[in-house]
C-alpha cells in the first residue's frame, strides 16, 4: 500500500466523521422547544405589542 493511499483513507475517515457530526448535532439539555410553544409565544408577544395602551385618568 502506498503512503498516499493510507493518507487518503485517513482523510476520508476524518471527513466522514466531521460530516456525520455536522449533520447530527447534539442538543443541549433543557433547551428543547416545541414549535407549537414557540408559535404561541410569538402570537402572545405580537398581541401585546399591538394592543392599545391602558387609558390614563383625566386631569381636571
Amino acid at each position: 500500500m502506498f503512503s498516499t493511499e493510507s493518507t487518503t483513507r485517513d482523510l476520508h475517515k476524518a471527513l466522514e466523521t466531521d460530516v456525520e457530526a455536522a449533520l447530527n448535532p447534539t442538543e443541549a439539555d433543557g433547551v428543547f422547544r416545541d414549535s407549537r410553544e414557540c408559535a404561541a409565544l410569538l402570537l402572545l408577544a405580537g398581541a401585546l405589542l399591538l394592543s392599545p395602551p391602558t387609558p390614563r385618568p383625566k386631569k381636571g
